[in-house]
């Protein structure tokens, strides 16, 4: 089935490491190089691009020449410092064909997981995409430990994607999409080509995680699956053995496509009316209480007291001067700042905090208003 690049805006790829790196030859140049036009190709279509890419520890163990074993923590840790070097100079040497400037992101579980270095991550890639640049994203394992650490790309993939709001996750694999059961050895084998609910009965063809039965890492696939969908991104497995993957899955190759029952931003607005526990409120006059009814977000001037304990990215409820609720949503500063700024016009907000900052004070994506979160619940009903 063909579905064309230019029908999403955002679009996060997952990268394994044995589709760039090969044991024995090292870095697969050619490939890296196919993959990159492919790249320009999304781009020329009007797509922002992040890439999610493994193969630094297998870069460093090729460089360090060691042993062919399982690694000790401390010897993975130094291949993958020398290898995240040699990572970033490849993909920084490939985009710079397309005049493209390569970003390097390294995350650790914390980065998605605690909201506030959630916060900081996003809008490091976001300004990132608003610079032109082509955000190359990995797990940092360099200080990674089995605590602290992902595990995979997969879901590190789809934990990047929700944090972006990308309408796409590409995860490039071994095999061109799902299966029934395992391809040449199950006779009545199918590979599914649309999946718009990953159901028990879904999982259960997955396999178990570590069996011969878990197909080229379904499980951990499906589970990535399941963040990206519930975050409003769809998600697709195609095939990245061959040169140019994503052109070949984008003009029809064989592939499974997961489907998103809502968007990123109706996903998120659903996370943030479902909040029980508010960090504070913010009052607004009856100006931007109209503002926000039509759509707009809530800007400075239309504050007239902040009330409670907040910091920046957490969720707030917006209250009438007369004491009535309205809505909730994200908070782009927190309560010192906002204080601080309630009543100004946007472009006061510089010179009153010394910084160069958002002019909304609750951008409209991701502010939820009473009748929305009404709809919405009527909806899940």
């Amino acid at each position: 089935m063909v579905v064309a690049a230019s029908s999403f805006k955002r679009i996060v790829i997952k990268i394994g490491s044995a589709l760039l790196v090969d044991r024995e030859a090292g870095l697969k140049r050619n490939w890296l190089n196919s993959l990159c036009a492919d790249v320009n190709m999304l781009r020329e279509a009007g797509c922002e691009v992040l890439l999610v890419s493994s193969g630094a520890i297998a870069l460093g163990r090729k460089q360090f020449e060691l042993p062919l074993r399982v690694l000790k923590l401390e010897e993975s840790q130094a291949a993958a410092a020398t290898g995240q070097i040699l990572l970033a100079r490849a993909y920084s040497e490939a985009l710079g064909e397309y005049d493209y400037q390569a970003g390097q992101v390294l995350l650790t579980l914390g980065d998605t997981e605690e909201r506030r270095r959630y916060i900081n991550a996003r809008e490091t890639i976001s300004t990132l995409l608003k610079l032109g640049a082509v955000p190359i994203i990995n797990e940092n394992d360099t200080v990674a430990t089995s605590e602290i650490r992902y595990g995979d790309n997969d879901r590190l993939a789809a934990r990047v994607a929700t944090m972006v709001s990308a309408d796409l996750l590409v995860l490039l694999s071994d095999i061109d999409g799902f299966y029934s059961g395992i391809p040449g050895k199950d006779a009545d084998t199918r590979r599914f080509d649309r999946i718009t609910e990953i159901t028990p009965e879904i999982e259960a063809m997955a396999g178990d995680a570590g069996t011969e039965l878990s197909k080229g890492g379904m499980v951990t696939k499906l589970e990535a699956g399941k963040i990206a969908m519930a975050g409003g991104t769809s998600m697709v497995i195609a095939s990245g053995k061959e040169l140019h993957p994503l052109k070949l899955l984008f003009n029809g190759g064989n592939a499974t496509w997961f489907d998103a029952k809502e968007t990123p931003v109706t996903a998120r607005k659903k996370w943030i009316a479902g909040q029980i526990e508010l960090g504070g409120s913010i009052v607004i006059d009856k100006g931007a209480a109209r503002a926000l009814i039509g759509g707009k977000s809530l800007l400075p001037a239309g504050v007239t007291e902040v009330k409670g304990e907040f910091s920046r990215g957490d969720v707030v409820a917006i209250v009438s001067v007369e004491g009535e609720e309205l809505g909730c949503g994200l908070v782009s500063y927190g309560v010192r700042d906002a204080s601080q700024i309630a009543g100004c016009q946007s472009d006061e907000i510089e010179t009153i905090l010394g910084m160069t900052s958002r002019g909304a004070l609750i951008h409209r994506d991701n502010l939820v208003l009473r009748t929305q979160a009404t709809k919405m619940e009527k909806s899940d009903a």
